[in-house]
């Protein structure tokens, strides 16, 4: 079963059985998660990749060292490695196990260019110095093959890779929740469910969680503009405002899962080759480009969730370059998700779905307080860059290759300033709510607190 509006088809049923469909295909039941729970254990074919997997974490499963505590990866890589490219024919049409393929080879290609750095970090407690600018033959053209026939980019990603395909159910009998979520895949101690590096992945999962509820509400409220129905526009909105509000409930759990301290831990590994020092010339992927290529790193701007809210709100982006970077980004997203994103887009312009919401007092007092979420959002991610990060690191570039300290809020000051503007048009129709002058005095005070910040941490850290 589907769910259509206009042109854009919506799974309700994510078919989890079905290995054809792209992993990531958006749905009302599982919104930006993948259709099926991930692959946790390779086919035999790759126990090598497998075997080095399990070796290559920090601290291993059993407690023991493993290959980047010892520095230990690229010498076994370079040594022992077998080139398994041909194994992946075999799995051409299963795009279920081509996510696993490529969370793997991600994974080893991230650890391998980076265990440098890591090791650089530990000896200076500052410089990252630089990574290794040739991924070998066995590594490159694996990923480059499986990137290829999932639409990813040879590199890690967020959704494919280090966060929403990187999580297995320690009860399947069980629903997706945090308790019940531990990690396939680690660079540090991740294998330890009680760890930093586990508490920061399925945090993000366990906010994914929502989207479904999210997917659903937008529909239903674009649906609602579609046949001029202010009760079924209403109710859609309010749908997506309870699951924004689970979203934002969830994100706190990352306090008290994922330490400040040990954030810069295992941060390393989740680095991108563009607009880093690490790789000034690029990388070279032997046996499949002469030319160095680049990408973007991990990051958690790569999430789906947000951006779909930018959109939907149609919340104005600044003509910046930093506005230009969120755009790049879109890259780095499943394909569904790019064309739900893009779809979202184009539908909200030609429906005016802010305007239509401002329409009436009731409709435009569930639009702030969904814009009030993301700004919520927003700002709970510049705290935690600001505890987990800035305070701990003099690094200029975040993970994806944006500016470390001007990025965020950039985005943040956008959400700030329709806030305003849709207060002051609640006030110009005389509309009475506690919540709005509440609101007005939450957005002034933290658009205040945000420049004064910035502006603090570009003076601390010599950033123009």
């Amino acid at each position: 079963m589907v769910v259509k509006t206009s042109t854009f088809t919506i799974l309700d049923d994510p078919r989890p059985e079905d290995t054809s469909l792209p992993a990531f295909t958006v749905s009302t039941t599982r919104g930006f998660l993948p259709r099926q729970n991930p692959i946790v254990t390779l086919p035999s074919e790759f126990s090598a990749l497998e075997n080095i997997l399990q070796s290559l974490p920090i601290k291993t499963a059993s407690g023991e060292p493993g290959l980047l505590s010892q520095n230990k990866l690229g010498d076994t890589v370079d040594s022992s490695f077998p080139d398994l490219t041909t194994e992946i024919d075999k799995y051409k049409d299963n795009q279920v196990m081509l996510l696993a393929l490529y969370r793997d080879y991600s994974f080893l290609a991230s650890a391998y260019l980076l265990e440098p750095c890591h090791h650089e970090l530990l000896r200076t407690n500052e410089s990252y110095g630089l990574g290794r600018d040739v991924l070998p033959a066995q590594i490159a053209r694996p990923i480059a093959k499986v990137a290829e026939l999932t639409g990813f980019k040879p590199f890690m990603e967020y959704a494919g890779s280090y966060a929403l395909a990187n999580y297995r159910l320690l009860d399947p009998s069980k629903s997706l929740e945090y308790d019940n979520l531990a990690l396939i895949r680690a660079f540090e101690h991740g294998l330890d469910r009680t760890s930093s590096e586990a508490g920061f992945v399925l945090v993000h999962v366990d906010m994914v969680r929502h989207s479904g509820e999210l997917v659903r509400g937008i529909m239903k409220a674009l649906k609602g503009i579609e046949q001029d129905d202010r009760v079924m526009h209403e109710d859609g909105l309010t749908v997506t405002l309870e699951a924004l509000r689970g979203v934002n409930k969830t994100m706190d759990k990352m306090w008290n899962k994922s330490k400040p301290m040990s954030y810069t831990h295992f941060r390393t590994f989740i680095f991108g080759i563009t607009s880093q020092s690490m790789f000034p010339n690029g990388v070279t992927y032997q046996g499949v480009s002469d030319t160095p290529l680049s990408f973007r790193g991990e990051s958690g701007a790569n999430d789906s969730m947000i951006p779909t809210m930018d959109n939907f709100l149609q919340i104005p982006m600044p003509d910046t370059p930093l506005t230009r970077i969120l755009e790049d980004f879109r890259q780095y997203r499943p394909g569904n998700h790019r064309e739900f994103l893009a779809w979202v887009e184009q539908r909200s312009r030609e429906l005016c779905t802010r305007e239509y919401a401002m329409k009436t007092g009731p409709s435009a007092l569930l639009f702030l307080r969904l814009l009030d979420g993301v700004r919520e959002f927003r700002y709970r991610h510049w705290t935690f860059t600001r505890e987990y990060i800035l305070k701990r690191t003099k690094h200029k570039t975040a993970t994806g290759g944006s500016p470390i300290v001007k990025w965020l809020p950039n985005q943040l000051a956008a959400v700030l300033a329709l806030e305003k503007q849709i207060i002051d048009h609640l006030e110009s129709m005389d509309w009475q709510d506690e919540y709005i002058g509440e609101t007005r005095e939450l957005v002034e005070r933290q658009t205040i607190s945000l420049e004064k910040e910035v502006e603090k941490f570009c003076e601390e850290r010599g950033d123009a």
